[in-house]
């Protein structure tokens, strides 16, 4: 499901080069997301046919970057769900964070599709 972006500062985000996601980790990369800091936030946007979105940490700080292959679970998340994540830097510049380990932990509002569903 298309969900469009609030019109501001998310609005203007860019997606990270390369995108690193869990099908393309390396072995100690995905070693560092398995303890990596957790965090719980909201979902300020999420396109499934793009395969990325944004998370808004609930302890503020920048938006965070999550891939489509980095949701765990049956539901696309839609504007408003609250998620618990892991936190990791985007290499190779590890300037960014992006989200892994994705959880859907409470719904927003609205209908939920499953990823099986077509679009």
């Amino acid at each position: 499901m298309l969900m469009e972006p609030p019109k501001g500062p998310v609005s203007s985000l860019t997606i990270p080069s390369p995108v690193i996601h869990r099908r393309n980790r390396t072995k100690s990369q995905s070693e560092r997301a398995a303890i990596a800091e957790r965090g719980i936030g909201s979902i300020v946007s999420f396109c499934r046919e793009k395969g990325h979105g944004f998370i808004k940490p609930d302890d503020g700080g920048d938006f965070i970057f999550v891939h489509v292959f980095d949701i765990e679970g049956e539901l696309v998340p839609n504007y408003g769900d609250q998620v618990e994540y892991r936190k990791m830097l985007i290499p190779p510049k590890n300037e960014k964070y992006q989200a892994v380990h994705v959880k859907i932990i409470s719904l927003g509002p609205g209908k939920h599709r499953t990823w099986d569903e077509p679009l």
